[in-house]
């Protein structure tokens, strides 16, 4: 099972941020990435806490056929580049679209792209929407589930279903 996020939080080309993580979930096909469940979005405050604007967030379960971790999260970055996104290093910085490999097969890298992704299970704006598309999914390190590791954050951020 291949698992990634999708987040928004900065207007970009292709509209808003929930206009932006729908029609990058859009674009997935032309890049070899084929979309076979995708939750609902979501809203949710910036993490780490800040003036930022609130995100858009949802998680789609996808297939690759056409190469490794490496090639996928190339291609999931050309896509973030095709809606504005620039890579400054500024870590958490407001963005029009953010794509993150979040699991790959069950696969444990400790190289990049490091798998899982290595701070999933510290956000609900992940947790929560990946259990609506993968609800039996396991952690591949730590063995726990979906339910138990959204039970384990506790009440730590504000996350509401968009309409």
């Amino acid at each position: 099972m291949i698992l990634v996020a999708l987040g928004s939080n900065l207007p970009g080309p292709a509209g808003s941020p929930r206009q932006t993580v729908e029609r990058a979930l859009a674009a997935f096909p032309d890049a070899g990435i084929r979309v076979l469940a995708c939750s609902p979005w979501y809203r949710s405050a910036p993490v780490p806490p800040s003036d930022q604007p609130w995100f858009v967030n949802g998680v789609a379960r996808v297939a690759f056929a056409e190469g490794d971790a490496a090639m996928l999260l190339a291609r999931l970055h050309a896509i973030e580049a095709a809606f504005g996104r620039r890579r400054d290093g500024t870590r958490n910085a407001a963005r029009p679209l953010d794509l993150d490999l979040l699991d790959m097969d069950g696969m444990v890298r400790e190289a990049a792209p490091i798998l899982p992704h290595p701070r999933m299970t510290e956000r609900a704006f992940v947790l929560v929407p990946l259990a609506d598309v993968a609800p039996d999914w396991r952690h591949p390190v730590n063995g726990l589930g979906v339910a138990a590791l959204i039970q384990a954050l506790g009440a730590t951020e504000r996350l509401d279903r968009c309409p």
